[in-house]
């Protein structure tokens, strides 16, 4: 039985494991090691995941969910279709698909999974995440910072001692750590991040400024209309990692918009969002007591990162220092096969430690006496403290006659304890003194893993209350969600390349200008009469020329190309391998019937 990592990102999600003496990172049922991190419900309520429901998010937006990831933790309800989930729930498919294409990838049933998460996820968030690979059907014992992961893979793999800084910017979330690398050494010095800012801004960005040059606003259009021009900006934004323009269309009522984008428009537009981003980088330097001038290198992680205008923003600001941009949308996966070994003992790699520490704040409240509705929080564990750790706070009464210390678990860099993230309470019994007189120890203690143990003590009596924080799903409850998302069905993967291609042809029938629907339905048409005739190789041969047309449609460029409809030949020689030269005499043998050009 095997261990795997599962990088569960917001925009894709990948497998790695470690094995043969290396890290292998988990093709799915496409060949590719990125599955999106999306899910769709069909009408007769069969779950789609990845590709397939990615598609969907144009022809049925209503009945499709991603980047639900920024929501873990939370309460929210997506409503898809007649079902409704939690974001743990959904992001537990993912988990699920991931773990199936392992397991059809490795042979061997997964015994475990690490899963990553943005070091800036508090506690909750950490939570959910566990939750969703519960019920997912698997054991998740630890959570990872994806900085830290991509940390390992980074020294491994360059062998250099040095002080450098992770940038890892995804498609929802940024997360910023400093890192020091020695010997075996892997040492987090400090992080910082925002869990609502990532690449998928600049699509929100780019999509509301083509309605404002048009004339339109988002409340004008249909929610449907509003995916497809998000769709075309996400097509743009990757055209310009590429080219120095690139082109938005949306055809709407008849008419056809059209923008022109280059970098620089895209930068004058995101000032607010390079903002943000340099106050984070700013914080992460400010907590580990650095400057610019500490730092070797720049490591840049996670898909986002490879814009060029994000390349070129972080050159600007650390000047001189060499920014790496290798592998960023696999680092993560990277390091976390590579922490799959560590946990496995592997005998090349368990020597390495990975250090690290509290994202939060640990505290508790006390009074403020100028406003005693406001009690103040009080810091036991500050964020960036090394873990695991303990520390230990004295607290007194602070009335006279006072019988109780009430001591609410704060997580957070709030002022006020009210407005920071209230992780649990305990209340201890003390005697009745004057103000001062009486008094109580209370330890926080943290672990690699997330889990806190508070200990209260009342000096005077001794009286003694420890309590493990971790907001864990009842045994009960969890069964009961595991059951019935279990129950539901999920769409087999052997026909999901067919499906993949029909919910694209769809998809571009909504987005080609009007002159090109009729090849698109005409592709829709006979693709469904290829499948009604339920012939394998036919399918697959009549597949791949509409992957070859759709490819042409998806990157049209009207001021650069031109289209040309071919015609489907199915008397073209087509090339099939060793493999599926065996497939096919293993159809004759049982009957089947073989289509031949």
């Amino acid at each position: 039985m095997a261990i795997i990592g599962i990088d569960l990102g917001t925009t894709n999600s990948l497998g790695a494991v470690y094995r043969n003496h290396k890290v292998e990172l988990i093709p799915n049922r496409f060949g590719s090691f990125l599955t999106p991190s999306v899910v769709s419900v069909t009408e007769d309520g069969t779950v789609l995941v990845g590709e397939v429901a990615k598609e969907r998010l144009v022809t049925h937006p209503e009945a499709t969910a991603a980047s639900f990831k920024k929501d873990m933790g939370t309460e929210k309800k997506y409503v898809l279709g007649k079902k409704t989930f939690l974001p743990e729930e959904l992001s537990s498919f993912v988990i699920r698909s991931i773990v199936e294409d392992a397991k059809n990838y490795l042979q061997e049933d997964i015994e475990e999974v690490i899963v990553s998460v943005p070091a800036y996820f508090h506690d909750k968030q950490r939570v959910a995440t566990k939750k969703a690979g519960a019920l997912a059907g698997v054991t998740v014992k630890r959570i990872i910072n994806e900085p830290s992961a991509a940390a390992m893979a980074s020294y491994i793999d360059t062998s250099k001692e040095q002080l450098f800084l992770i940038f890892d910017f995804g498609g929802g979330t940024l997360d910023v750590s400093v890192v020091e690398c020695f010997d075996t050494m892997v040492e987090i010095i400090s992080v910082a991040g925002d869990n609502h800012l990532g690449g998928d801004d600049f699509h929100e960005i780019m999509a509301e400024s083509f309605l404002s040059e048009h004339g339109l606003s988002k409340r004008n259009v249909s929610p449907k209309t509003y995916a497809i021009l998000l769709r075309q900006a996400e097509m743009c934004k990757r055209r310009l990692t590429d080219d120095e323009s690139a082109k938005m269309t949306l055809n709407l009522d008849g008419t056809t918009y059209q923008s022109m984008y280059t970098n620089q428009r895209l930068l004058d537009e995101s000032a607010r969002l390079l903002g943000k981003i340099k106050g984070v980088l700013s914080r992460a330097l400010r907590d580990g007591d650095l400057s610019i001038n500490d730092l070797h290198a720049v490591v840049m992680v996670g898909g986002s990162s490879k814009m060029p205008l994000i390349q070129s923003y972080l050159q600007h600001i650390f000047r001189n220092l060499p920014v790496v941009v290798s592998n960023s949308d696999l680092m993560i996966a990277q390091g976390l096969g590579l922490i799959c070994a560590v946990k496995e003992r592997n005998e090349e790699i368990k020597d390495y430690v990975l250090t690290d520490i509290c994202p939060f704040t640990l505290g508790t409240n006390v009074v403020n006496h100028a406003d005693p509705s406001h009690p103040y929080m009080s810091p036991i564990i500050e964020r960036n403290t090394v873990l695991p750790c303990s520390k230990i706070k004295r607290f007194y009464t602070a009335s006279d006659n006072q019988t109780t210390l009430r001591f609410e678990i704060l997580q957070g860099e709030q002022p006020y304890a009210e407005d920071n993230l209230k992780l649990s309470e305990i209340s201890v019994t003390v005697p009745k003194k004057k103000s001062g007189e009486e008094s109580a120890d209370v330890r926080f203690t943290y672990d690699i893993n997330g889990i806190l143990i508070v200990d209260v003590k009342v000096l005077s009596t001794g009286q003694s209350v420890s309590r493990v924080i971790s907001q864990n799903m009842r045994e009960k409850e969890l069964q009961r969600k595991v059951d019935e998302l279990q129950k539901l069905k999920v769409h087999p993967k052997e026909i999901t390349e067919n499906m993949l291609v029909m919910e694209k042809l769809k998809a571009l029938f909504e987005e080609v200008p009007p002159y090109m629907r009729e090849h698109v339905q005409n592709f829709i048409r006979n693709f469904e009469m290829v499948l009604e005739g339920q012939n394998t190789r036919r399918i697959a041969k009549y597949r791949r020329f509409l992957e070859q047309m759709i490819a042409q449609m998806e990157g049209y460029d009207p001021l650069a190309q031109e289209i040309i409809f071919e015609e489907f030949d199915e008397n073209e020689e087509d090339e099939i391998d060793e493999n599926e030269e065996d497939d096919e005499d293993k159809d004759e043998e049982e009957g089947g019937i073989i289509w031949t050009s």
